[in-house]
């Protein structure tokens, strides 16, 4: 399935949290906290307000946008304004 996000939405592909602490510990699934990174796999069709590009590395708001599964995968669908920052 492809998806191709409208206008001034960006579709991002969620980066898995930390299954392990600093200290060598082991935390399950439903104890590790959401993520709020991710990599840029398209972009909407107005280049005036979007400011990143496929493959970005992106910081967002915690509770911002859709989520969906592609091909098993998870995704978020966010407005542009939902993006915090350009991770490098």
């Amino acid at each position: 399935m492809k998806v191709k996000p409208l206008v001034d939405r960006v579709l991002i592909k969620i980066t898995e949290g930390e299954s392990k602490s600093a200290g060598g510990i082991i935390i399950p699934q439903t104890a590790q906290e959401k993520t709020q990174t991710g990599v840029v796999v398209a972009v909407g069709t107005d280049k005036d307000v979007i400011k990143v590009k496929e493959g970005d590395k992106v910081m967002y708001d915690k509770y911002a946008g859709t989520q969906i599964k592609i091909e098993g995968t998870e995704h978020l669908i966010v407005k542009m304004q939902d993006i915090l920052a350009i991770i490098e």
